[in-house]
C-alpha cells in the first residue's frame, strides 16, 4: 500500500502515536511533542490500573517516548522508578526507533488507602526513593545511567533536573493523561486513556547563552530559576508553562495546533513525524536461554503439572516450557 506524503504548501497532521519534532527559530529552541492514544489505552488497559495508577504510567511513557525518541543509535532507553510509596515500581522503556513497552507494581491496598485519603496525586504515589534514566547502547557498549532523587515533585520536574544534571541543557518538560469516557459503535459506556507530553530545549548557537547556574547545594537557589535573564528562554519556557493537561490530551487539539497556539508570534516548524508502537521485546527463545542457565533443582521447583508457566510483566503473554526443553546444553 502506497503512503502519501504531504506536498510542499500543503500541511498534514500527525495524528496520535506519533512524536512531532519542532523548531522555534526566533527563540533558539527544539524540542519534541507527542498526543498517545491507541497505545497508551492498550498498555494501560492490559492490565487494568486503578485510575491514579494509569495516569502516573501514563506520564512516564509519555516522558519515555518524547526523550527515547531523540535517539540517534541503535539502543534502549528506560525510565525507572524505585520508592516507598504505593507504586514502588515503574519501568518504560523504548527501543530504538519506534517500540515501547511499560509496567507499574503497586500495593493495590495502599492505593485504596492513598484514594480514601486523598493521598492520590503521583508524587505521593511514588513516595521518596530514586528515578533512573538509562541509555543503553547495546553489548559493545558501556550503559549510561543517571540518578535523581523522588523528592515529592513532578515527573516534570524531576526530568527537568535530569537534563541539567546530564546534559547541562535548560529543558522545560510538560506531561499529562486522562481517562475519557464516552460510548462504543453499540452505545455501550466505555473508558479510553489519552496522555501527551512537550519537551522543550534551549539551544542557542552562542555557548555562554547556555550558562548554568551551580545545582542545588543547600545556599537556597531554586532548582528552576536556570538561565533567567536570557530573554529568548524567559520567553520560551514561560510559553511553555502556559500549556494546560487539557490540551496535552485533548484528541481535539493536535500537536500542530499546540505548538501554533504557543509560538506562532515567534513562527514554529514542524518536522516529519515519527510513530511509536506498543511492541514488547520478550520472546519465547529469550526466556528459554534464561531458563536454561537455572539448575537442575531450579527447575523442579518452577515445574507444574508437568511445565513451566513464565509471564511477560510488560505485555502479559504467558510462554510454556516442558522440563525436557530445558535440559542443560
Amino acid at each position: 500500500m502506497s503512503v502519501r506524503r504531504t506536498e510542499l504548501g500543503e500541511f498534514g497532521f500527525a495524528g496520535d502515536d506519533r512524536v512531532v519534532p519542532f523548531q522555534v527559530e526566533g527563540l533558539d529552541v527544539r524540542g519534541r511533542a507527542v498526543q498517545l492514544g491507541p497505545l497508551i489505552n492498550t498498555i494501560l488497559d492490559r492490565h487494568n490500573y486503578p485510575a491514579p495508577v494509569a495516569r502516573l504510567l501514563a506520564e512516564a511513557i509519555v516522558l519515555t517516548v518524547l526523550i527515547g525518541s531523540s535517539l540517534k543509535f541503535e539502543g534502549k532507553f528506560t525510565v525507572q522508578t524505585k520508592g516507598n510509596g504505593p507504586v514502588d515500581l515503574l519501568v518504560a522503556d523504548f527501543s530504538t526507533p519506534e517500540n515501547v513497552r511499560a509496567y507499574a507494581r503497586f500495593d493495590e491496598q495502599a492505593v485504596a488507602d492513598a484514594v480514601a485519603a486523598g493521598r492520590a496525586s503521583p508524587e505521593q504515589l511514588l513516595g521518596e526513593g530514586v528515578l533512573a534514566f538509562t541509555i543503553d547502547q547495546g553489548s559493545f557498549m558501556q550503559p549510561y545511567q543517571g540518578i535523581v532523587p523522588l523528592d515529592g515533585t513532578s515527573l516534570e520536574d524531576i526530568a527537568g533536573v535530569y537534563f541539567r544534571q546530564s546534559e547541562q541543557i535548560p529543558t522545560r518538560v510538560r506531561l499529562g493523561a486522562a481517562e475519557l469516557f464516552d460510548r462504543d459503535p453499540e452505545g455501550k459506556p466505555r473508558r479510553t486513556w489519552r496522555a501527551g507530553g512537550l519537551i522543550a530545549q534551549f539551544l542557542p548557537e552562542a555557548p555562554e547563552r547556555m550558562r548554568q547556574p551551580d545545582l542545588h547545594g543547600g545556599d537556597g537557589d531554586d532548582r528552576d530559576t536556570d538561565l533567567h535573564g536570557d530573554d529568548a528562554w524567559d520567553e520560551a519556557r514561560a510559553l511553555v508553562e502556559t500549556i494546560d493537561a487539557d490540551e496535552l490530551t485533548d484528541p481535539q487539539v493536535g500537536i500542530e495546533r499546540l505548538l501554533f497556539r504557543l509560538f506562532h508570534e515567534r513562527g514554529v516548524r514542524a518536522y516529519e513525524p515519527q510513530a511509536v508502537h506498543d511492541r514488547c521485546s520478550c520472546s519465547r527463545d529469550r526466556l528459554k536461554g534464561v531458563l536454561q542457565g537455572f539448575t537442575a533443582e531450579e527447575i523442579e521447583a518452577s515445574t507444574e503439572d508437568g511445565k513451566i508457566t513464565v509471564s511477560c510483566e510488560f505485555c502479559s503473554t504467558d510462554y510454556e516450557f516442558t522440563p525436557s526443553e530445558l535440559a542443560a546444553v
